[in-house]
């Protein structure tokens, strides 16, 4: 990957500032974007930004290919004319600091099913959803269908809707005409911030990094559109589903139970698929992370009906004729083009328990992987001839934590005092080490990128913590507000950061 050296910061776009109940793709992300620029940063790395699932999760999506229209700016709709601040003089007033989900859900669709009501079509629209239809129409036609159905997964709808009866499916689009004509107008507001958005900060330029979970979520528009591509039950349920072997989050493992591709399946269309959701990522983002990369080389596969991830299999994935094919495909695409190179736009995330063949795969495809501070502090990593925490030169990208990691402040105040002690002395300190000790490891690394969490920056504890792996409460809510930064902060960001570049 050809990676000059570069520094950014991982912030999910919900935990922007804002009157409005949670971050959203208007004035206050352009703000942000200042900021970062203002600091000397190159990178913004955001988490995925389909329409949000089960726990509020933005892993854990009901489409590989949509927006979350949760994200669509009010203050840009304000100024596109479509909405109108009279319409919002009874918009509740929530935490600055924490989103309330249920709540913020509720009152933001309320505004946005208003907006969709007055709109009138445009040739903008009509172009949109020709373009998109690929993925926009099963999408459209999901949504309306799950509405009409109290939102229970698709596996609970009548049959006739469940698999896809050609009548079935007529007969309710032309009676809910209007909903998912509704869910279409919300794709394409999504769609015009999200270039606003993205125009924006290539003026400054800034690359945004994104983020795709290798796997889909079984109550989604992917799977009920394309059950052959996956491992399911007569019925629609996954027979085997997702998850790693008990490790360093959790003595049980992660059943995450998400199906499993049935990846000769794929292989057959020439992983059409695939090279779609590839196309609507990079149409977004400069580059992305995708998250479990190792689920290519080999993943662990779980029985359906077992309660846990402690008992499966490790089988293995398409590796590297997946990735060759991908980008074949993808330089047969105009907006790609014939020099286009997976190599300088992915970055593979290969934390946890790697083989050496995960390991060759990266290499072969020369994405570069992940360095987590908080992983590499450990006794026996330590006594590695050579071993440098922060990273070594080479085709890596390093981070004081991710978005599944605790804060580093409540980090280092967990520690046990040998390893307290550790990295006292590998930093040459005379008190313990505190998180801006930590970035600054971080922004001194060899490595060609490094990026700091948002969280970190700030140097905030556990109740700034995005997500605990294993949980389903709690997580996502966090947010920081514009008076969080403040001129000293800036300058020591922007100071350190020069550094890095000397």
């Amino acid at each position: 990957m050809n990676l000059k050296l570069k520094t950014g910061v991982l912030l999910h776009i919900t935990s922007l500032p804002g009157k409005w109940g949670m971050g959203e793709l208007g004035q206050d992300a352009r703000r942000f974007g200042e900021f970062l620029a203002e600091s000397g940063q190159n990178l913004w790395q955001i988490l995925p930004t389909g329409p949000i699932g089960y726990g509020f999760s933005p892993y854990s999506s009901s489409s590989a290919f949509a927006g979350n229209p949760l994200l669509i700016s009010f203050d840009e709709l304000i100024e596109e004319g479509l909405l109108s601040e009279e319409c919002l003089s009874s918009f509740p007033t929530f935490d600055a600091n924490e989103i309330d989900f249920p709540a913020v859900i509720d009152a933001r669709m309320s505004v946005l099913n208003g907006v969709c009501e007055r709109f009138v079509s445009t040739q903008p629209f009509l172009a949109f959803c020709e373009k998109e239809a690929s993925w926009l129409d099963e999408y459209a036609l999901f949504a309306s269908i799950r509405e009409a159905n109290d939102d229970r997964p698709w596996t609970e709808w009548q049959k006739p809707l469940r698999d896809r009866d050609f009548q079935a499916l007529e007969d309710f689009s032309e009676t809910h005409a209007s909903e998912i004509r509704r869910h279409k107008i919300l794709q394409f507001l999504f769609s015009n911030h999200w270039k606003k958005m993205k125009d924006f900060f290539q003026t400054l330029e800034i690359q945004i990094v994104g983020d795709i979970p290798i796997f889909v979520a079984g109550d989604s528009v992917d799977v009920w559109a394309n059950r052959d591509l996956f491992f399911l039950n007569t019925d629609g349920k996954p027979s085997v589903v997702a998850g790693v072997p008990p490790d360093y989050f959790s003595e049980t493992g992660q059943r995450w139970g998400n199906p499993l591709y049935n990846w000769p399946e794929h292989k057959k269309t020439n992983y059409a698929w695939w090279t779609e959701r590839m196309r609507r990522i990079f149409e977004m983002v400069d580059v992305v992370r995708i998250d479990h990369f190792r689920a290519f080389e080999d993943y662990w596969e779980i029985p359906a009906e077992e309660p846990t991830a402690m008992k499966g299999r490790w089988v293995k994935g398409p590796n590297l004729e997946f990735f060759q094919t991908l980008e074949e495909n993808l330089r047969a695409i105009p907006m790609c083009g014939t020099n286009f190179c997976l190599a300088d736009q992915v970055i593979a995330e290969d934390l946890g328990e790697i083989t050496k063949e995960v390991e060759k795969l990266c290499l072969d495809c020369k994405f570069p992987g992940m360095d987590v501070l908080h992983f590499r502090f450990g006794e026996t990593e330590m006594k590695t001839l050579g071993y440098q925490p922060e990273g070594s030169i080479g085709n890596r990208v390093v981070y004081t934590g991710t978005h599944d990691n605790n804060t580093s402040k409540a980090w280092l105040k967990s520690l046990p005092t040998e390893e307290t002690d550790r990295i006292r002395r590998y930093l040459n300190l005379k008190k313990n080490p505190t998180v801006r000790d930590l970035c600054e490891l971080t922004l001194r690394s060899p490595a060609k990128w490094a990026i700091l969490p948002m969280q970190d920056i700030l140097g905030l504890g556990a109740s700034a913590r995005m997500n605990t792996p294993g949980t389903t409460k709690g997580n996502w809510r966090w947010r920081f507000s514009c008076e969080q930064i403040t001129p000293k902060l800036k300058q020591w960001l922007s100071e350190i950061t020069k550094e890095r570049s000397c």
